[in-house]
């Protein structure tokens, strides 16, 4: 019983360390994007699938020039939402409005 609750506690543990690698500064001026660097937030939370140069992998787009083919409201509401194989909510708060931009800005 011991061990299966162990084992059990072991693999919550590696599932939740997998999942994003947010940034908790909770310095002065929360809210601005200019201060939280999108691209090492895509690189921790997006890159995996979608490749670190943008280049998209298996199912996953590229997104190197999703800026002319999405509005910045459209990427917000994909990152935040989902949509086919990819899960909502991510990335959330000032890092999500971070690398929509960024993103928005790829054409």
């Amino acid at each position: 019983m011991k061990n299966k609750l162990l084992a059990t506690l072991f693999g919550a543990a590696l599932v939740l360390g997998a999942c994003g690698g947010g940034n908790n500064n909770n310095n002065a001026g929360e809210g601005d994007t200019a201060s939280v660097d999108a691209d090492k937030v895509f690189q921790s939370n997006c890159a995996t699938c979608h490749g670190g140069n943008l280049e998209g992998r298996g199912n996953a787009p590229a997104l190197a020039n999703i800026g002319s083919e999405l509005s910045e409201s459209e990427i917000h509401d994909i990152i935040q939402n989902g949509r086919g194989g990819m899960p909502g909510g991510l990335i959330q708060g000032e890092e999500l409005d971070a690398v929509t931009k960024w993103l928005a800005e790829k054409k």
